[in-house]
């Protein structure tokens, strides 16, 4: 080893930005960034650089050589770097911290973009609409939604998506893989932000509350949802009379009352029913399932609104009443059976 190294000098210095090296090579190579000179050509597509090593690491997307390999689980990759980055997953190290609210990245590129949250700039702008991006893999994606070009294809049935975690996430309806799984009871989902929101059940975490009542939520959409209990909104409307709902799939499930459509079947008896939680208290008949009890004698009974109205024996509630004298039942037939005597 030479006595430079052993010092630490560096006596090559760059004329343009002033870098100091240890070598001259090192300093010769170093002014192609300035000349933009790229003396290393790839004899397969003809793409040049300006280090040798870069044409090595590029041949290897032409011939799928991957020689760095995760002694973890076994991931390879066609450069070193790569497989350094790759390592932080396992490790947890992120070695680059923003200066500004100490969050910490493990690769360099996302400090960059992150500080971009804190500047507020967005170099990457849509020359169609205007838009602007923080990161230019937002703009490529975006200037689909103008294109409506989609190049990711299903190699099973064809589909085709516009953005490659789409693609990624459909490919898991024809494969059943569930690679997130919940570690205190085991189930299994296809997505994270699946299995993170089904955490919540266990923590019982609801970071999500509604500013006028105070309820919280463990997703965000549920607390939308339920903003419109004050806001009185309803974003969904029936195209056949107009009914407007505060949920989509109710809007959906109102739909069969003008079709007709009973998408729900009993394997039993082949009764058929417009919504899944009339079959599924259907089925009960048959299993003779009574999930709901009434907490004060132990009744119990197959259906919610029947222990709901068994309820009102404790508690002497009598809801409906006579239009005529004013009496008062605790039951809807007990009202409309006493209506007779006014009516015969």
């Amino acid at each position: 080893m030479s006595s430079v190294s052993n010092t630490g000098e560096k006596p090559y210095t760059c004329k343009i930005c002033s870098s100091s090296f240890t070598k001259k090579q090192t300093m010769l190579q170093h002014m192609r960034i300035h000349t933009g000179e790229k003396r290393y050509s790839c004899e397969v597509c003809g793409f040049a650089f300006t280090h040798k090593h870069s044409v090595v690491s590029h041949m290897r997307t032409h011939t799928g050589e991957r020689p760095y390999s995760c002694e973890v689980c076994g991931s390879s990759f066609s450069e070193k770097k790569n497989l350094i980055v790759h390592m932080r997953t396992h490790t947890g190290e992120k070695p680059y911290s923003c200066e500004i609210c100490g969050f910490s990245f493990a690769r360099k590129y996302e400090i960059f973009t992150h500080m971009r949250t804190h500047t507020g700039e967005k170099p990457y702008s849509c020359q169609v609409c205007g838009s602007s991006f923080t990161m230019k893999h937002y703009l490529v994606s975006h200037i689909r939604t103008h294109t409506g070009e989609k190049p990711y294809s299903c190699e099973i049935c064809g589909s085709s998506f516009a953005w490659k975690q789409n693609m990624f996430k459909h490919m898991q309806t024809h494969t059943g893989e569930k690679p997130y799984s919940c570690e205190v009871c085991g189930s299994s989902f296809m997505q994270k932000n699946s299995m993170v929101r089904h955490m919540r059940t266990h923590t019982g975490e609801k970071q999500y509350s509604c500013e006028v009542c105070g309820s919280s939520f463990s997703e965000k959409k549920n607390l939308i949802i339920h903003m419109r209990t004050h806001t009185g909104e309803k974003p969904y409307s029936c195209k056949v009379c107009d009914s407007s709902f505060t949920m989509k799939h109710h809007v959906v499930s109102h739909m069969r009352t003008h079709t007709g459509e009973k998408p729900y079947s009993c394997k039993v008896c082949g009764s058929s029913f417009t919504q899944k939680e009339s079959m599924l208290e259907h089925m009960r008949i048959h299993t003779g399932e009574k999930p709901y009890s009434c907490e004060i004698c132990g009744s119990s009974f197959a259906r919610k609104p029947s222990m709901l109205e068994h309820m009102r024996i404790h508690t002497g509630e009598k809801p409906y009443s006579c239009k005529v004298c004013g009496c008062s039942f605790a039951w809807r037939h007990a009202v409309l059976q006493h209506m007779r005597t006014h009516y015969k």
